[in-house]
C-alpha cells in the first residue's frame, strides 16, 4: 500500500546550468535505485530529461549517439541502435520512453520526478 506522499512528483535540484551545460548527457541517480535514473541531455542550448534505461532492453542511453534529423533531436541505444525522439520519448519502433519537464530557475536546472535525484549515486559511503 503506497501514500499519496509516494505519488507526488516535486521539481527536483539537480545543479548549476554552467556546470550542466558542459556535458551533451549525464546520468542523474534516483533514490529509487537504477530503473529509475534519469539521463539529462544538453542539445542545442537545450536541457530534456528522459529515463536512462532504454525501454527495450534496459540499455545505457547516456551511452548513446545523439543526432538530429529533419529537425528532430534523437537518441540511439547503443545496444540495440532504437532511436528515441529526445522531446517525445517516442521510438520509430514504437517503444516509449517516460521524458521529464525540466526548467531553469535562478542559474540552476531542475527536473520534475518523483524521486530524490543525484548527480552522484545513492547509499555510497564517501570515505574520508
Amino acid at each position: 500500500m503506497t501514500s499519496p506522499e509516494d505519488e507526488s512528483v516535486s521539481w527536483r535540484l539537480i545543479g548549476p546550468v554552467s556546470e550542466l551545460s558542459k556535458k551533451q548527457c549525464r546520468l542523474i541517480y534516483s533514490s529509487d535505485g537504477r530503473d529509475a535514473d534519469v539521463c539529462l541531455f544538453y542539445v542545442s542550448g537545450e536541457f530534456l530529461a528522459m529515463d536512462a534505461r532504454c525501454a527495450h532492453s534496459g540499455g545505457p542511453l547516456c551511452d548513446g549517439d545523439i543526432e538530429e534529423a529533419d529537425g528532430v533531436l534523437q537518441v540511439f541505444c547503443p545496444w540495440h541502435d532504437y532511436d528515441f525522439n529526445l522531446k517525445t520519448g517516442k521510438s520509430s519502433t514504437g517503444l516509449q520512453q517516460q521524458v521529464y519537464e525540466v526548467k531553469l530557475e535562478d542559474g540552476n536546472v531542475y527536473l520534475k520526478h518523483t524521486s530524490e535525484l543525484s548527480l552522484q549515486p545513492f547509499g555510497q559511503v564517501k570515505e574520508h
